[in-house]
């Protein structure tokens, strides 16, 4: 099977659409990241009234059956239309027309997706159908719409991709995994080229409860929803539902290179381990997520000292936050109180399995716009959490090697590292 791979090849991002809780298309998202604005209000998607959580940073001012047609509407769960809207804006940005395209160019073509909850909301809507004696309601493909496979062959479908097409689904990490699998397979040549992201939509009644039988979620911002996810303050009391979805396009970089594509980021490093610890928390040592961290720079071959910017995973939980920073410290060693690094959360919500993808547009937004993000909502500073998180306002400065770190359920961990070429 490995015993005809050819040399590995340079894998670089030529294409990125954003559908977020601050903004849909990627300079809207940017602008708002800047800005320093959240994406945290009243869930208005339905009646939170008898919910002890009564937040969430939902897409607002999304055209959602622009996406599909008329008749698929009933079939699809929402992380359809979040995808495809995202995606479609990628591709206009890498100049792709995949019509354009023979047959066995498209099949050089894949998808990959990272979702952590992919059509669970979807699928708690069909049970509602059944057991409210509604059923002439609910979809004939409940089944295959809930399965998350089915999520990648949406767009494989849309855009007539005959490439590979598959979801990685590890939690949290889903989508920093799956920006790399999908690099992997154009650097071995398997692929030409990827539409690779993630995409996640968890806002709906069972699964906020569940979320709050975890006790994870914060319940004492109700009645200030924009200043409720609040990553490395002393203050922080849990986690902000949210969602949204994050999709690129990565190809090869000497095809990109021979069309004159815009080039966001090389792609040159990647770490995943586990702690093999626990369902939901983490090991206090922060070992393993800062291996993962040690894994990707060496896969890069970047030094700490190298790095301009880290894209935190940064929850807004006590534990995650103060482990999360002890990792950093024991993966960046001296360097670590030297370097930049913001939580995307802060402004958008935990979107579980799209977290990744999310902070990558994050590091990109550093990189082209010349300004670091902020963390927002970092009013008193925690003693256990004390690295630069550039708090509360957006930094200028110059960002060539960013690194973005992503921690999940289950003890997994991802780093993914890109660099401005």
């Amino acid at each position: 099977m490995l015993r005809n791979l050819r040399q590995v090849r340079r894998v670089v991002i030529t294409g990125m659409g954003c559908v977020t809780p601050v903004g849909i298309g990627r300079e809207a998202f940017w602008g708002a990241l800047v800005a320093g604005e959240s994406g945290v209000r009243r869930i208005e998607s339905f009646d939170v009234s008898d919910s002890p959580v009564k937040i969430a940073a939902e897409v607002r001012g999304f055209d959602w059956q622009a996406q599909v047609s008329a008749k698929d509407r009933k079939h699809v769960p929402r992380t359809v239309p979040l995808a495809l809207a995202a995606a479609r804006e990628a591709v206009e940005d890498a100049g792709l027309h995949f019509s354009d395209l023979s047959l066995e160019e498209r099949r050089a073509v894949g998808v990959v997706l990272g979702t952590g909850g992919g059509g669970l909301a979807f699928t708690e809507q069909q049970y509602k159908y059944y057991f409210t004696n509604e059923t002439a309601k609910a979809s004939v493909y409940t089944i295959p719409a809930s399965t998350h496979g089915g999520l990648s062959s949406e767009l494989s479908m849309a855009f007539g991709l005959r490439g590979l097409s598959h979801i990685i689904s590890t939690g949290c990490t889903s989508s920093t995994d799956a920006i790399a699998y999908a690099a992997q397979h154009i650097a071995l040549g398997r692929q030409d080229a990827m539409l690779a992201g993630g995409v996640d939509a968890p806002i709906a009644p069972g699964i906020l409860a569940g979320f709050n039988l975890m006790t994870v979620l914060t319940k004492d911002w109700n009645d200030a929803p924009g200043r409720a996810s609040r990553p490395f303050s002393r203050d922080r009391s849990g986690i902000v539902l949210g969602e949204g979805a994050w999709i690129y396009v990565l190809e090869d970089y000497e095809r990109a290179h021979s069309r004159g594509a815009n080039i966001y980021a090389e792609v040159t490093g990647y770490g995943a381990t586990c702690d093999a610890y626990h369902r939901v928390r983490l090991e206090d040592t922060g070992e393993e997520p800062a291996r993962a961290m040690r894994l990707a720079l060496a896969d890069a071959g970047h030094a700490p000292s190298e790095v301009d910017y880290v894209n935190l995973h940064g929850t807004s939980t006590l534990l995650n936050d103060r482990i999360e920073t002890q990792a950093l410290k024991l993966a960046f060693g001296g360097d670590a109180r030297g370097i930049a690094m913001s939580a995307t959360k802060s402004q958008i919500g935990h979107p579980q399995g799209a977290s990744g993808a999310a902070g990558l547009a994050a590091a990109l937004c550093a990189m082209h716009r010349g300004a670091i993000p902020p963390t927002i909502n970092l009013d008193e500073p925690d003693p256990a959490c004390d690295l630069d998180y550039v708090p509360n306002v957006a930094r200028e400065a110059r960002v060539r090697v960013a690194l973005c770190n992503c921690i999940g359920f289950g003890s997994k961990n991802s780093a993914l590292v890109v660099e401005k070429i």
